[in-house]
């Protein structure tokens, strides 16, 4: 397993090791001590799982009190993942990373607490996202920024998303900072 940094430093793209053979692959999805060995030590609580069909767009969605970071990891198909740094006073505040993963290269991303986080999925097949999140699921926290918010220009690879009607009423970045003062 590797770990490589991203332009936001917090933010890390997790490369896990492949044994491949002719009837496929193998691979350890989580593994504690290996995480541990690469300087990665988080400790989770809970897995989630969604299947979106092309073209839905899922965020930008975080979570309050308590904060929670979460490993990202496209188990079918592919998606456009990306993660906004939401922390006030941070140097990348704004910023965002975003990265392809898919069943076919097995790469997580790690989306730290104090960061938003949405993905798209991409091609014709449905996609199967997991989640290993850090904290416990808060509904009274959850909360979530517009997707196309034009101040954050993410370069999302559509138009029109199919989105919940509860991502369509998103605030963007400023209302939200501004309802939460």
């Amino acid at each position: 397993m590797r770990i490589e940094p991203t332009h936001i430093p917090d933010v890390l793209l997790l490369k896990r090791d492949r044994f491949t053979d002719s009837r496929g692959w193998f691979t350890e999805l989580h593994n504690e001590a290996r995480l541990h060995a690469v300087g990665f030590d988080v400790r989770f609580v809970q897995d989630n799982l969604s299947r979106s069909e092309p073209g839905v767009l899922r965020g930008l969605h975080f979570q309050r009190d308590p904060e929670q970071g979460k490993l990202v990891t496209c188990l079918a198909g592919r998606i456009y993942d990306v993660a906004v740094d939401i922390r006030p006073g941070s140097l990348t505040f704004g910023q965002h990373v975003s990265v392809e993963l898919s069943a076919d290269e097995g790469e997580s991303l790690w989306v730290p607490a104090g960061f938003a986080h949405g993905f798209l999925v991409l091609g014709s097949e449905p996609a199967l996202v997991t989640y290993k999140v850090d904290q416990h699921r808060s509904p009274a926290g959850e909360r979530g920024i517009i997707w196309n918010d034009p101040t954050l220009a993410i370069p999302w690879p559509i138009e029109t998303p199919r989105l919940s009607d509860r991502d369509q009423a998103m605030p963007t970045l400023a209302a939200y900072l501004s309802a939460e003062r």
